[in-house]
């Protein structure tokens, strides 16, 4: 008697949660191809597509446009709040992080910025997007926006660093209070690109407007990430550097 459909997803979720349990499908792992799938269970490709987005929701597995399906690294523990940047954090739990300079140039401010940044309409700042990867998966796109009065020559700076160690090491400020908000939200245009996202796909948005030592304003950041690639974990005892 052939097996109904819902039947059939709990086999294929139970098979492939078992096989990344015991690490036979490894972290990193491409998944057949879900006509493929479909065979070898003998089902249909809508029921391997509906197993295969429960397995995405519990973060076992994720996908990429034009590439399929793959085994979930372990998340990122990510405290907003924490003074360590980004390398120091991936580092800190034995992963490999890198990061590209995807544009920076002067802008006119975003007119939702004004408020929040405390500047005058038609303000400039210094817009600056970056991609971030985790053990050479892109997790991250970041846009950068920092208020001119405190980085003179910015744009002639190495941005592939971090801007926490640029900040003390160039112009000897360092972070103090921060503000953020924490929103699901949908992958569109430039982030979904360099996420590999189909647009419309679910991702994390951290907002975060950042004061320095003497509790002038400085920059706002941005944050898009993959949802199945981070753990927030907020920590009061730590502050971010």
């Amino acid at each position: 008697m052939e097996l109904q459909p819902k039947t059939q997803t709990a086999l294929i979720t139970d098979t492939l949660r078992r096989q990344i349990a015991a690490a036979t499908l490894a972290p990193g792992h491409k998944l057949p191809a879900e006509r493929e799938l479909a065979t070898l269970f003998d089902t249909t490709r809508i029921t391997v597509k509906d197993a295969l987005s429960m397995l995405e929701a519990e973060g076992l597995i994720y996908r990429e446009e034009r590439r399929g399906w793959f085994v979930s690294r372990p998340r990122l523990v990510y405290n907003p709040a924490s003074r360590s940047h980004f390398h120091a954090l991936v580092a800190a739990q034995a992963r490999r992080a890198e990061t590209r300079v995807l544009a920076s140039r002067w802008v006119p401010a975003p007119c939702e910025l004004v408020a929040e940044m405390e500047i005058a309409p038609l303000s400039r700042l210094f817009r600056l997007c970056r991609e971030r990867r985790i053990d050479g998966r892109a997790v991250l796109y970041v846009e950068h926006f920092l208020r001119p009065e405190w980085f003179p020559g910015i744009e002639r700076q190495d941005l592939s660093q971090s801007l926490t160690e640029l900040y003390r090491r160039e112009y000897g400020l360092e972070y103090g209070r921060s503000r953020f908000d924490i929103c699901p939200t949908a992958a569109r245009g430039e982030a979904a690109r360099v996420l590999n996202l189909a647009p419309g796909s679910p991702v994390l948005a951290v907002s975060r407007i950042n004061y320095d030592q003497h509790g002038r304003l400085l920059d706002c950041d941005r944050e898009i990430w993959r949802h199945d690639a981070v753990r927030i974990r907020v920590d009061s005892q730590h502050r971010r550097e």
